[in-house]
């Protein structure tokens, strides 16, 4: 490994230490080479030299393997915000958007996921208008990243007296959060409005203006932040969220100048295409997008979403 390949790995904190000795090993090396010169000496100065090529080959194995991790959390981070709303549908909705929270919150308890609600706006009857969730965990993206779209619920509400199938819909949005973000945001471009976080939480909540709210002036983008108990951690992350959106706005628009194909398999992510139903009659959830069900609802809203998730991945395999 020369110092053009290494050189990038000396500024990674997880990588540098192992530069170093492969450094020392280097040096190590031209010592030993000068035994080469004393004939006596020569078998021993190649059996030293094997060695210490055996370590340098142990030590960039163990470089690559890091990088390699590296390169994949990026693509694949392991920290998302869930967005849910409540669509059409009025109450009804609101309250299979809470549905849909809870599902991915007990989801995450069975992956061993970190899971935080950030900000949320309750409906008048307890459900969710809206929701944003901070979620943290392996693999946290590379398994929920295809819940992004609209889902649909048909069943009879629990206020229908007519036994009338309501037809509702909650939109999802999974965030990735990644460590290098590729947007950057303007001062100039953004207004910060703070107020009195709202629900529990003790008199701090109530007497402090603790939450924040993040207004994008050129795309328009609305980001709040309320869970924190200081007004800076609560900033730090409304701008965590608005560069997470910004970054899937500017990959929806790279995206949209590419191939019919691949504007195809974009439009399958849109929060505006409906991607799955939720059949509450017919005890079956149906994705359109890899157009295959799934029976026993009310397991899979409790959390129980490895079928679909296991789904995805095979059809992704297939693709």
């Amino acid at each position: 490994m020369n110092e053009d390949r290494i050189k990038n790995h000396r500024d990674n904190h997880k990588t540098a230490f192992l530069v170093e000795q492969f450094d020392l090993l280097i040096e190590k090396e031209e010592e030993v080479r000068k035994m080469l010169e004393d004939p006596s000496l020569v078998d021993l100065a190649n059996e030293e030299l094997l060695s210490i090529k055996n370590q340098q080959n142990d030590l960039v194995a163990q470089i690559e393997k890091i990088t390699k991790s590296d390169e994949e959390e990026e693509k694949f981070p392991n920290e998302v915000i869930l967005e849910v709303r409540a669509g059409t549908g009025g109450e009804e909705a609101a309250f299979f958007a809470e549905q849909l929270a809870f599902m991915y919150e007990r989801y995450s308890e069975n992956e061993s996921w970190e899971y935080r609600i950030l900000n949320e706006s309750k409906s008048s009857l307890g459900g969710y208008k809206e929701v944003s969730i901070e979620i943290r965990g392996k693999d946290v993206y590379k398994k929920l990243r295809y819940e992004t779209g609209v889902h649909r619920v048909q069943r009879i509400p629990a206020t229908e007296k007519s036994g009338r199938i309501h037809t509702s819909t909650a939109s999802v949005a999974i965030l990735p959060i990644r460590k290098k973000s590729k947007v950057e945001i303007n001062t100039a471009d953004i207004e910060i409005e703070f107020s009195r976080s709202g629900g529990a939480g003790g008199q701090n909540v109530n007497k402090v203006e603790t939450a924040v709210r993040i207004i994008h002036i050129p795309s328009g983008i609305d980001v709040r932040s309320t869970s924190e108990r200081s007004q800076q951690k609560n900033r730090e992350q409304a701008m965590s969220i608005l560069h997470a959106k910004l970054e899937q706005l500017a990959n929806e628009q790279e995206a949209s100048e590419t191939t019919k194909e691949r504007r195809d398999q974009v439009k399958t992510a849109d929060r505006s295409e409906k991607i799955r139903t939720y059949n509450f009659p017919q005890d079956r959830i149906t994705d359109h997008r890899i157009k295959k069900s799934w029976s026993n609802i009310e397991s899979i809203l409790d959390g129980n979403l490895n079928s679909v998730i296991e789904a995805f991945e095979e059809a992704e395999k297939v693709e």
